[in-house]
């Protein structure tokens, strides 16, 4: 370079340099640009707006944007981020989660494959926070802003010290517990040839929850000639002893599991009458059958004798019966309950429930406790749950929300009855109820389910009158049961506002994720049982089929059910 200032070139260049600037005004003299060699105040830069621009605009106008590069007075050609400090979702560009609801158009029901993904989602989300923000004690932190003095004191000015934006150091040095000795250990990260680190490799090796898998084809179709397609009917049930009860039309016909025997129980052809309800004693001995005229039958399945009528049981049809041991409950579209003892040859009911304004649908017994101390829930077409207690009990003395409100039609006074008022009411539905499931996992736990426009599965805790949990399945919900075998629900649908329906789904409780969904008939599953060991469902449609499918697994045995072989009681003939 010292050649170069000496040379004839160089003196000649200064000499020029100094006679221009010599001429030129100090204040006129434009800055030289030394990347670009234009003046970044003086030069007419063209703009994008071909209009003049005059002083009106540019005094009473908006500021025009300036460039932050041409304000900045000192400035690298390079900005090297320090990530590790920052925020993950800014610096990776990741997508936000919307936390708005969504509309009912857009909203997403829940499919098989969400558990799926949301398990796969959750381990994703972990090994990237694991490889993006490592844990490291020697991290540095992100820059604070500095306190602000609170004394008057003046502070002497100090000399702000240069920071480097990456620190070289041994592990040594930046953490004195490691050993120095590191890399002589076989199994450190250095000689490991997996892409990722090792805390994302031990979440990778995990083991993870395996989810159940569910057949999705029947195992076994059977045609139903004349089923009805009713939302209100209940055509369907299956007893201890492993026969299938269905009504078909004017009839009703058994269908033995374990040798596929068919046989037929009544036919009301003759009295013009029309079966619209059916429902099995526990014991599986006797199946009870409501019509549309309001008859109620009591059949011996045994040997297929009529043991007793009630002709006038309602005014209007029967579309619900359940079982309590030898308590026999009817509801119908008169809007009452019946409740009548069949070992008694009074034809009368002994006791008379009206908690609903339109028709009883749906009706069912809770198994827990025992036939003295067991509640029945009834839904209805006026979208109500109702629970009932015959034994009286009054909770609405207590002051608990949601208790035996006054009924129109029954007074509430010291004139009532034992079990005239709901134990419990619900209004939370929006359309007719029918399906209704106890739980027999846990004590005291319901499950209703709504209709076309309700939708929804809630879990209502009957002790205290509350709403455990709520499910948007999208689609009508026809039938619940509770498996068995494991703390599972089905739930069987009917119109939808997806493009899934007449769909047959089983929910993981409490969880409420989907296990599997069944697919095959063409109309609303209107009808659903369950086999006496708790594996197998059938499901009967409009479309006059019905499918039976595996659902859950065998019941695992636990070990005191178990036969020993120091259990000498069972060798002795």
């Amino acid at each position: 370079m010292s050649g170069l200032k000496n040379s004839p070139f160089g003196k000649r260049l200064r000499a020029s340099q100094l006679e221009t600037d010599h001429n030129t005004p100090r204040r006129n003299r434009p800055r030289i640009n030394p990347i670009f060699g234009l003046s970044p105040a003086g030069s007419a830069t063209p703009s994008l707006d071909s209009r003049p621009t005059t002083s009106s605009d540019s005094s009473g106008g908006p500021d025009s944007p300036v460039d932050p590069l041409r304000v900045a007075g000192d400035y690298g050609d390079r900005f090297v981020p320090s990530r590790d400090a920052g925020n993950m979702r800014t610096s990776y560009h990741l997508m936000e989660q919307e936390p708005s609801t969504p509309s009912k158009k857009n909203r997403i029901i829940p499919s098989e494959s969400d558990a799926l993904k949301e398990q796969a989602n959750a381990l994703f989300s972990s090994i990237l926070h694991t490889e993006v923000t490592p844990p490291s004690p020697h991290r540095p932190s992100s820059p604070t802003r500095p306190p602000i003095a609170t004394t008057s004191a003046a502070v002497p000015p100090s000399t702000p010290t240069r920071q480097r934006l990456f620190a070289y150091s041994s592990p040594s040095r930046s953490n004195p517990s490691t050993p120095s000795r590191r890399l002589d250990t076989p199994t450190d990260e250095a000689y490991s040839m997996s892409p990722v680190r090792a805390q994302s490799r031990q979440l990778l090796e995990s083991p993870r929850r395996q989810l159940r898998s569910v057949c999705k084809t029947p195992y076994r179709v059977l045609d139903a000639p004349e089923l009805a397609e009713d939302f209100y009917l209940n055509l369907v049930d299956w007893s201890s002893t492993n026969v299938l009860g269905v009504g078909l039309g004017s009839c009703v016909y058994l269908w033995t599991a374990h040798n596929a025997a068919v046989s037929k129980l009544c036919d009301l052809a003759e009295s013009r009458d029309t079966i619209s309800s059916v429902s099995w004693v526990q014991k599986g001995s006797t199946l009870a059958v409501g019509t549309l005229s309001g008859t109620l039958h009591v059949h011996d399945a045994s040997t297929l004798q009529l043991i007793r009528s009630y002709p006038q049981a309602h005014s209007q049809r029967i579309g619900a019966i359940a079982w309590n041991a030898h308590i026999l409950s009817s509801g119908s579209r008169d809007r009452m309950v019946h409740h009548r003892d069949v070992r008694e040859a009074e034809m009368k009911p002994f006791k008379r429930c009206q908690g609903h304004k339109q028709e009883v649908c749906g009706l069912k017994w809770s198994g827990d406790g025992g036939p003295s101390s067991a509640n029945l829930a009834s839904g209805g077409n006026d979208n109500k749950v109702c629970i009932w207690d015959l034994r009286g009990s009054r909770r609405a003395a207590a002051g608990l929300p949601n208790a035996g409100r006054p009924v129109p039609g029954v007074s509430n006074g010291d004139d009532a009855g034992p079990g005239d008022i709901p134990l419990w009411k619900f209004h939370e539905h929006t359309a007719a109820v029918k399906a209704l499931a106890w739980d027999p996992h846990v004590s005291g736990v319901l499950a209703t389910g709504g209709g076309t426009q309700d939708k929804h599965i809630r879990f209502w805790n009957t002790g205290t009158g509350t709403m455990l949990n709520e499910l948007d399945t999208g689609s009508q919900v026809c039938n619940l049961i509770w498996s068995l075998t494991s703390h599972e629900l089905v739930s069987t649908h009917g119109f939808s506002s997806t493009t899934a329906q007449n769909q047959i789904c089983i929910w993981k409780y409490p969880t409420l994720n989907m296990v599997a969904s069944l697919t095959g008939h063409t109309n609303r599953v209107l009808y659903l049982a369950m086999s006496p060991d708790g594996e197998t469902i059938v499901t009967g449609a409009g479309d006059e089929t019905l499918r039976f499918w595996n659902a859950f697994p065998k019941k695992e045995s636990s070990e005191r059910e178990k036969d020993s072989r120091l259990d000498y009681g069972k060798l002795i003939r």
